[in-house]
């Protein structure tokens, strides 16, 4: 009970002051309407309200530019102004039978333009060796699987065990920072994406070193630094949470707990447990107060936890706890019911109010092409509809309300994996597979 009290012993840490937390918010970066600068876009919530992506295309309807890839990747596309950021991997691990020599690992930045899909620039960057070998699980997603982030200004990195890199928008490097070269009792790699919160660049390093750093993002020097063993396969992207009397927390799912830090110091101000043991890979969903939980592993499940408070919470403040799960995918909440896609392919909806299961459906003609997890990318939301994207078979787009209604199922000429969430941007979606990005959106 109370791993992160026991581990860190560090409970407490005082909020700034509102007045800071705005001026700071105004002057964080050149942000502008209909960005998609994060995983899972501007609120980390999957959704893209004001968008009108179409419901279908092909390779002759709706489909903008496809664009060249240096390698395969599982990170996400983002959007800033007229720029799109990917990352992707080559050298090693880019044919399963036969990986290579892990020294000639290489990881990408390419930047993109928006509206014709050229490269403007790309980067290459070696990678810190040893790295965790092309085996098992890490088969599944790779060595490029964190999304970038960016303010506007600057695009950050995260590539694991080489660290946390930072670029302008012309390309130039401005700083690195190690984050560890430790391995997880799994040696499955990096997932968690890094996230910006005024002037820190805020990463999950529980795979390089059972910590969480914020890095000034400016400098690249360490701001604070909390660690834990039980960081231990903690593989969700961290959020950020306002609290009700004022400032924000930083709060993540770890298995058994979910955790309320201080962001301003890392200390741990709240936290709950959650029962949910193993890897904890989806990221968590907030609203309204509340943060929805999924993952474990060998036993799936999901809960509600109402955020803020002081030390255990888990009596006064977690709403359920339901076997209803995901294990890699993010829900995405829309009036009052959570959904996904399960990494085996079913489209589910629950109720936010209980947990309790509305429906599961299996998306129709998967392919696996042999594989065990048909879908990892997160659904994402627009004008009514959910888009899911599947590994093999394309992408589905189905009615956003609590009965499944397939609307359309959309398929590209590319054998090769689609494991990124996609990101939207005004009226375009871009999705990203092992060889190409591509921007669909109406002509």
């Amino acid at each position: 009970m109370g791993k992160g009290l026991e581990k860190w012993n560090i409970l407490g840490g005082l909020p700034l002051a509102t007045l800071v937390s705005c001026l700071c918010a105004v002057m964080a970066g050149n942000v502008q309407a209909g960005d998609w600068r994060q995983f899972r876009g501007e609120n980390s919530n999957g959704r893209a309200d004001d968008s009108d992506v179409p419901v279908r295309w092909s390779e002759s309807k709706n489909l903008l530019w496809r664009t060249l890839m240096p390698g395969p990747g599982s990170s996400s596309p983002i959007v800033t102004g007229e720029k799109v950021f990917v990352t992707s991997y080559s050298g090693y691990g880019v044919d399963p039978g036969n990986p290579g020599e892990m020294s000639d690992l290489v990881r990408h930045l390419v930047c993109l333009d928006r509206r014709k899909g050229t490269v403007l620039w790309k980067r290459e960057i070696p990678a810190r060796l040893p790295e965790d070998p092309f085996r098992g699980y890490i088969g599944e997603h790779g060595y490029a699987s964190s999304t970038p982030v960016t303010d506007g200004e600057r695009v950050y990195v995260f590539f694991g065990k080489t660290g946390a890199i930072a670029f302008d928008l012309a390309g130039n490097e401005l700083w690195q920072a190690d984050l560890g070269q430790e391995s997880s009792n799994r040696r499955w790699g990096s997932a968690a994406s890094p996230i910006l919160h005024e002037n820190q660049l805020i990463v999950n390093a529980s795979d390089e070193s059972q910590s969480i750093r914020a890095l000034d993002k400016l400098t690249g020097k360490e701001i604070w630094r909390a660690e834990a063993a039980s960081l231990e396969l903690a593989y969700g992207t961290a959020q950020i949470a306002s609290r009700p009397t004022g400032g924000d927390d930083l709060v993540l799912a770890v298995p058994g707990e979910i955790w309320g830090l201080n962001v301003e110091t890392g200390k741990l101000r709240w936290y709950a447990e959650t029962g949910l043991s193993g890897n904890i890979c989806p990221s968590l969903t907030l609203s309204a107060g509340v943060a929805y939980g999924f993952g474990g592993y060998p036993t799936q499940g999901s809960f509600a936890v109402r955020l803020s408070g002081t030390g255990d919470v888990t009596d006064s403040h977690v709403l359920w706890k339901s076997r209803v799960s995901s294990y890699v995918a993010s829900p995405v909440l829309h009036e009052g019911h959570l959904y996904w896609v399960s990494d085996r392919g079913d489209a589910m909806c629950a109720k936010a109010s209980d947990g309790s299961l509305v429906f599961s459906e299996r998306l129709p003609q998967l392919s696996d092409a042999g594989r065990k997890r048909p879908a990892y990318a997160s659904l994402v939301y627009a004008n009514g509809r959910f888009y899911a994207v599947t590994r093999y078979s394309g992408t589905f787009v189905f009615k956003a309300h609590p009965k499944f209604d397939l609307l359309a199922t959309n398929s590209l000429n590319d054998s090769s994996q689609f494991n990124g969430t996609p990101a939207i941007s005004g009226n375009q979606i871009f999705l990203r597979s092992d060889k190409f990005v591509y921007a669909v959106g109406s002509h």
